[in-house]
């Protein structure tokens, strides 16, 4: 995909998008306020315990997005993967790997984070198939590849304040990502990546650009002040 493609296919909706971000900035507010408490939420069937302190995917849109794309594909393409959910926060993407049988690592900087995913895949029976660690994006990853990683990043740049702030913000999240990932990859593997096009997503598509992957759109759906897009990010073929 081209760079002018992909301006387009993240910002088709660019006008409106702007005038909708005071709005965006005051959902964030808003939902903020709505964590603080322990929730049980269901997706596509999926029981997912959210502690206080965790981003939840039932909240806000991307979560649930992802977790629906892995559901609608075929399990023959995710059999016997090892795959990398990176920023689980709930565990959400893992379990939905998990159960289309991919072997997974689930990784987050947020230690609340990382004990929700671990109650998650117990509660989803999946806990021989995800292991859950802490650090800093690939950090405690030395020496590891995967066929798949899963990666819906913080959308805002910036420092985090909280231990939930991590969901919505990262400092050099993206360059670090973009410079690492083709080191994380096997041959084949790819990236799955959910963006909106609320904070600076854009700058993260430009990175991965620059490193000269390929990138297409897997699916995206259209909300009246917010597009998300799963982007699949491929090394370019030699």
């Amino acid at each position: 995909m081209s760079e002018t493609t992909l301006s387009k296919g993240l910002f088709n909706h660019k006008l409106i998008i702007r005038l909708m971000r005071p709005w965006s900035a005051v959902q964030h507010r808003l939902l903020r306020r709505r964590y603080g408490r322990l929730a049980l939420e269901t997706i596509e069937g999926a029981p997912l315990l959210v502690l206080p302190e965790v981003f939840n995917p039932a909240l806000m849109r991307s979560g649930a997005f992802m977790a629906r794309a892995i559901a609608d594909l075929p399990p023959a393409s995710w059999r016997g993967l090892s795959a990398l959910d990176l920023g689980t926060g709930s565990g959400v993407g893992a379990v939905f790997a998990a159960r289309r049988g991919a072997r997974v690592t689930a990784l987050d900087i947020n230690p609340e984070a990382v004990r929700c995913a671990q109650i998650n895949a117990r509660l989803n029976y999946l806990e021989e198939h995800i292991q859950v660690l802490q650090g800093d994006l690939f950090d405690p990853l030395a020496g590891m590849q995967f066929d798949l990683i899963l990666f819906n990043p913080p959308f805002y740049q910036g420092r985090p304040i909280d231990n939930l702030d991590y969901a919505w913000r990262g400092s050099g999240i993206f360059e670090r990502f973009a410079a690492q990932l083709a080191g994380r990859l096997r041959p084949n593997g790819q990236a799955l990546l959910v963006l909106s096009t609320h904070g600076d997503c854009d700058q993260l598509l430009r990175l991965l650009h620059e490193q000269e992957f390929d990138i297409d759109i897997a699916r995206q759906k259209h909300y009246f002040n917010e597009t998300i897009t799963l982007y699949r990010v491929k090394r370019k073929a030699r």
